[in-house]
């Protein structure tokens, strides 16, 4: 199942060293190698991403678009910040769409919507595991590899986690 993944461009690039240590070289050359890395991990997943950046300090009038790899990319208008386009696609796309940003305001705004939200640092996470799995060439981690082994242990709602965790977690395996 592929999903479309919205991220809070600058916010994902400062919660990466890598990243980070680029972008303060020059902003353009750390937009540039989320976006590669982003390709990366697009051509192995096959999930539809967006990346929004801020444009409210020196952007154009209008709001820009383009795609880059098969990346769209949107930069907010002038006097518009990032986190007010995402909140709109948000509202405009509900849970058809899975949010990725560590902003706590705008993460809970696109809950309220029916989004998914998943952090930064987690989503870095699984970007570097599908690179690292694609280069070695391990298998998918949500694939059952090994039929289920019978256990005589009971299971019950005692030790299941709440159904919010258990959502939380099957996403992150699909990312």
């Amino acid at each position: 199942m592929s999903f479309h993944l919205i991220i809070d461009g600058y916010n994902l690039i400062r919660q990466s060293p890598e990243l980070l240590h680029y972008e303060k070289q020059d902003l353009e050359k750390g937009r540039a190698m989320l976006l590669r890395r982003l390709i990366a991990y697009q051509r192995i997943k096959h999930h539809s991403i967006t990346v929004v950046f801020d444009g409210w300090a020196e952007g154009d009038i209008f709001e820009r678009r383009g795609k880059e790899g098969g990346i769209e990319i949107i930069f907010s208008r002038r006097g518009e910040k990032a986190d007010e386009v995402i909140k709109r696609l948000a509202a405009q796309k509900k849970s058809e769409i899975t949010v990725v940003t560590s902003d706590r305001d705008l993460g809970h705004s696109c809950a309220l919507n029916g989004c998914t939200i998943v952090s930064s640092p987690e989503f870095l996470e699984k970007m570097e595991f599908a690179q690292y799995s694609e280069d070695k060439g391990i298998v998918d981690e949500t694939k059952d590899t090994l039929p289920p082994v019978k256990s005589t242990k009971k299971k019950g709602p005692s030790k299941r986690a709440p159904k919010s965790i258990r959502h939380h977690q099957s996403l992150l395996k699909k990312l």
